[in-house]
């Protein structure tokens, strides 16, 4: 009994350990353990010398836990439904699928360019989603058989897909970040603003291995056939769109700082882009065929996912919106940009409120289990 006693915190996470190997839910293991141990550390408290300060009191203030500041009340927790409505519905209206083609084609003429795209792709989706199960099952069932048909390797391919989409648990606005923050006891701009740069590294840190990868086993990753480059060549234009995008933001910002001080640069930027996105626009439309192909496809596809990723993150790093703000701007941008493919519809918005309740609801669940087993853990010395 008194081995018992005084062991109880490694025993009690041995025991949550097995529990979630055997395949029980995170949140209800948690929950178990955590009320199991609870009840044996009040019994074993008399031979524990000291180690258990667990009182029946202590159970009887969860509920008052449960529903304080700590989770049901809790405003930051508010962002997590807003950020995974955001995420299902882009899922849901195509962009991964348009963004993977197009950056596929970017890329696609060096030795492992579906590679490189689908890294790239993985950070944006992870940049507007938060979600790695819409980044990953996104990711996999469309870049895989693509890879796979043009002779990647099954295990490069697999890998690549894998890394890809684990992007969405360190970049902002992940969803593990807001839950970190509330359990840290820190903003969420705070936490996202620490795991920006790193989740930029892991980014770059994937697209170094295939650079490696690409030379030590070239066979491993070809390059796309000349018959599957369906826009043709066209990198001069897109480098001539950036330079001019570029030089209108830079003459916008100095016509601009006297009237709108440090607001400057975002506004300056922002007329560059928007310039540049309604000349693809107006180019496509018309048949102009002032930019080519290619141009016109990467300015299109990019520029609403970048925009989406600058009214989230840019007004929370900012200071102008709170997390929860800038979510629903997110959800609201979402929106708009499924109605803007034509790919918003009520079957759409069903499926993406159903997908945010149940993800949300486990997220709860398991925070709610987590309280219970951090109580007793704490009394036990843990």
């Amino acid at each position: 009994m008194e081995f018992i006693a005084q062991n109880m915190a490694p025993i009690m996470f041995a025991s949550l350990i097995l529990f979630m190997l055997i395949g029980y839910p995170v949140a209800f293991s948690l929950a178990a353990n955590g009320l199991m141990f609870f009840f044996i550390g009040v019994l074993l408290t008399p031979y524990s010398g000291g180690a258990i300060n667990l009182a029946w009191p202590l159970l009887y203030a969860l509920p008052d836990n449960f529903y304080g500041s700590r989770v049901m009340s809790n405003d930051t927790l508010l962002a997590i439904p807003f950020f995974t409505f955001m995420g299902i519905v882009l899922e849901r209206s195509g962009m991964a699928e348009d963004l993977l083609d197009t950056i596929g084609q970017l890329f696609g003429p060096i030795r492992g360019g579906l590679a490189y795209a689908v890294i790239f792709v993985g950070a944006l989706l992870a940049a507007t989603t938060g979600v790695v199960a819409a980044s990953v099952i996104a990711m996999g069932l469309i870049s895989l058989p693509i890879m796979l048909r043009y002779g990647y390797d099954r295990r490069v391919a697999s890998g690549v897909i894998a890394a890809s989409g684990t992007l969405a648990q360190i970049i902002p606005p992940s969803l593990v970040l807001i839950v970190l923050a509330d359990q840290l006891g820190r903003s969420v701009g705070d936490m996202y603003a620490g795991a920006l740069i790193p989740g930029l590294v892991l980014t770059g840190l994937y697209t170094l291995y295939i650079v490696i990868m690409s030379i030590v086993r070239p066979k491993s990753m070809p390059a796309l056939p000349l018959e599957a480059r369906t826009l043709g060549h066209g990198v001069v234009s897109l480098l001539i769109a950036l330079v001019v995008a570029v030089a209108i933001a830079y003459a916008a910002y100095h016509y601009l700082v006297p009237a709108h001080g440090d607001n400057a640069d975002i506004l300056g930027a922002a007329v560059g882009v928007i310039f540049i996105y309604v000349v693809a626009i107006l180019d496509r439309s018309l048949n102009i065929n002032m930019m080519s192909r290619l141009a016109q496809q990467v300015v299109i596809v990019l520029i609403p996912p970048l925009a989406l990723i600058f009214l989230v993150l840019g007004t929370i790093f900012l200071g102008i919106a709170t997390p929860t703000e800038g979510g629903a701007m997110g959800a609201v941008g979402a929106l708009a940009m499924a109605a803007m493919k034509g790919r918003l519809s009520m079957d759409v918005i069903k499926q993406a409120l159903a997908s945010t309740t149940r993800l949300s609801s486990f997220v709860l669940f398991i925070l709610i289990g987590a309280r219970v087993f951090s109580l007793t853990f704490y009394g036990v010395n843990g």
